[in-house]
């Protein structure tokens, strides 16, 4: 699908919660609550429906972390990604913080060739953390 568009990112509001609830759904719904009030989801909306998310975490309490990205299916691999890391990269900067941290399953090649293509420069795996024994490859971006 090729956007016709501008793609809008911002921070996720109120109104968000049901699809925010329903995308994240492994988180409980009053995390996510919580997380919209504090400006740690992004949600990439096209046509005024969201279409990409990212939630944000913090380690220490001072390194931000992005938990999850995605973009629906049908639109991947169109920029969006770039443009929700871009606004949060921003957003970031703009409250000091000099670095931005991300990871992956180290089973997931797109993924991490995608952090790569972003600037994000690997800096450790921890391993068997996830279901099955698979590590997680962890990605550092000085912003």
């Amino acid at each position: 699908m090729k956007l016709k568009q501008k793609i809008g990112t911002r921070w996720a509001g109120p109104g968000d919660l049901d699809w925010c609830a329903g995308f994240d759904h492994h988180v409980p719904r009053g995390v996510i609550e919580h997380k919209i009030a504090a400006q740690e989801i992004v949600i990439a909306a096209y046509d005024g429906q969201p279409i990409g998310y990212l939630r944000l975490e913090y380690l220490w309490s001072i390194i931000p972390y992005i938990a999850i990205i995605h973009v629906l299916p049908d639109y991947q691999r169109q920029g969006i990604g770039r443009a929700i890391l871009a606004f949060v990269e921003s957003e970031m900067l703009s409250r000091g913080c000099e670095t931005l941290m991300s990871s992956s399953q180290v089973d997931e090649p797109e993924p991490q060739a995608w952090h790569r293509h972003m600037g994000f420069v690997e800096c450790g795996i921890l391993a068997g953390i996830n279901p099955g024994g698979v590590g997680e490859v962890f990605f550092r971006k000085v912003l």
